[in-house]
């Protein structure tokens, strides 16, 4: 089991970059930019809901869960 950050595609479709994101969720492009590389260990909720807010989006829009067996893109290995 896996949980797969989206934050890149969400910010394509916003055309919103890590900075600007940064810049209104009041957090370090540092750590978005961990959360956005899938290296996060954990993410605050409040954190979540505020790049939801600015985002105007759905925490499912971000997050997606990945069965194990399921590569970054969702597709399943074959190895």
């Amino acid at each position: 089991m896996a949980i797969v950050i989206r934050l890149d595609r969400v910010l394509v479709e916003r055309k919103m970059t890590l900075t600007e994101l940064a810049g209104h969720v009041g957090i370090t492009v540092a750590n978005l930019s961990i959360l956005k590389s899938g290296k996060a260990k954990a993410v605050r909720l409040s954190t979540l809901d505020a790049i939801c807010r600015v985002l105007e989006c759905q925490p499912g829009d971000v997050l997606e869960h990945a069965n194990d067996g399921e590569t970054h893109t969702g597709t399943h290995r074959t190895d």
